[in-house]
């Protein structure tokens, strides 16, 4: 992922959020997280924390519905 020029180098400190979906998204460390969003650690530069969530986040279904396929599948396998 190539980022703008002025996105890679503006400084800023921010931390990698999670939803209960099990979104990931890019927050800025001086804010409070938005309603629903909690901490998952990662604190840094964009560039860092959208290598943190691209490592973490391989899965873009919602957890909802990975919990819901998952289920599906064993009991089909019964």
């Amino acid at each position: 992922m190539t980022l703008p020029a002025s996105d890679e180098q503006d400084g800023g400190t921010y931390r990698v959020v999670v939803n209960d979906e099990e979104h990931f998204s890019l927050w800025p460390a001086d804010r409070a997280e938005p309603p629903g969003w909690h901490r998952e650690g990662t604190t840094g530069s964009r560039e860092r924390c959208l290598r943190r969530i691209e490592e973490v986040w391989t899965d873009m279904r919602p957890a909802s519905l990975r919990r819901r396929m998952d289920g599906d599948g064993q009991a089909g396998a019964r």
